[in-house]
């Protein structure tokens, strides 16, 4: 579904991603981890149109979307969830479903004044789905609740309930997991399977808590200073030497008791 191929992003003298080549499948829950500084958020943010590379090449099913913007991407079913959540926080969660879908009649001010059965209409067919998606996450409880008084977790089941508010072929989650309880984070964790299985989303995720990688992704792919270091099940990554050392440093690798975070 993305094929990132030897992708540079250069700030002065900083290279914060060096020739990263990586492919995610049609289908999978891939996770992206490493250590702090590794390039993965610069590299999340190259194929969701919000950095140009400096170098390399991005294609979504197979077409080269290098350098479209963010629009241009979620035209084309890539989008993109943030480790904050940017909900509209004082509109309520059916209305921050509602917000998503592109294009709506009611953006016009001239259909406004002359077309206001077919606003009416597609409003309804945009609050029933927005209620499916609510349905869906089980959050029925919270439909009317203003999106600012959620929790953390509730923010990231409201982000992840917009991407089901279009046609998605791949959505990248960054951190879903940061500041969440370990009860909602299973509750996530299973909304985001059942996407996978049943909708068949692709998902890739930048991810800390190797738990929750562990149960959702396969492959794991490991970034380190800007590059791709290693992919394979979480199992083989926890286990590799490589990986190990990347996290803790060369002196660390060997003391008991250490492991990957």
């Amino acid at each position: 579904m993305i094929r990132v191929e030897a992708i540079s992003k250069h700030f002065g003298g900083l290279k914060a991603v060096d020739e990263a080549t990586l492919s995610i499948a049609k289908g999978s829950i891939t996770g992206l981890i490493g250590p702090n500084g590794a390039g993965k958020t610069t590299l999340f943010n190259i194929v969701a149109g919000l950095y140009e590379p400096t170098s390399g090449r991005v294609e979504l099913d197979g077409e080269d979307v290098t350098g479209l913007k963010p629009h241009q991407l979620f035209a084309k079913g890539l989008l993109r969830t943030f480790q904050i959540a940017h909900e509209f926080s004082n509109l309520t969660v059916l209305e921050n479903l509602m917000m998503v879908p592109a294009d709506q009649l009611g953006e016009s001010v001239l259909n406004a004044w002359i077309r206001r059965g077919a606003i009416r209409e597609q409003e309804d067919l945009i609050r029933a789905r927005a209620m499916e998606v609510i349905d869906f996450l089980k959050i029925n409880h919270l439909a009317d609740e203003l999106a600012g008084n959620l929790s953390g977790g509730q923010k990231k089941l409201l982000e992840l309930g917009r991407t089901m508010m279009v046609d998605a072929k791949v959505v990248l989650l960054d951190e879903v997991g940061a500041g969440v309880n370990r009860t909602l984070l299973a509750e996530i964790g299973d909304a985001i399977i059942r996407l996978n299985k049943e909708r068949n989303y692709t998902f890739c995720m930048i991810e800390h808590d190797m738990d929750f990688i562990g149960r959702l992704c396969d492959p794991v792919i490991v970034m380190a200073e800007g590059a791709v270091l290693a992919q394979g099940t979480a199992e083989e990554v926890r286990n590799n030497e490589e990986v190990i050392e990347a996290y803790l440093g060369r002196g660390l690798k060997n003391k008991p008791g250490v492991a990957v975070p």
